[in-house]
């Protein structure tokens, strides 16, 4: 049986429309580089306000790459 071995990164992500556009969009732009993404937990969720309202979302995210063997 093979046992997985995952290397952590960092992604931030930002949307002006949702938190979910924000994790999505910083999934979607890593994995056109890197390999083998695995799982992800959000860390941080930050949001810019302009005039009373949600200007935009910014979140932060640990994501897990399994190494190839």
């Amino acid at each position: 049986m093979t046992q997985h071995v995952y290397k952590q990164i960092e992604l931030t992500g930002s949307s002006t429309k949702s938190i979910d556009d924000a994790v999505k969009g910083a999934i979607e732009r890593a994995s056109k580089t890197l390999r083998n993404l695995n799982w992800f937990e959000i860390t941080e969720t930050r949001g810019h306000i302009e005039d009373g309202k949600v200007a935009h979302w910014q979140v932060t995210l640990k994501v897990g790459m399994r190494l190839e063997d």
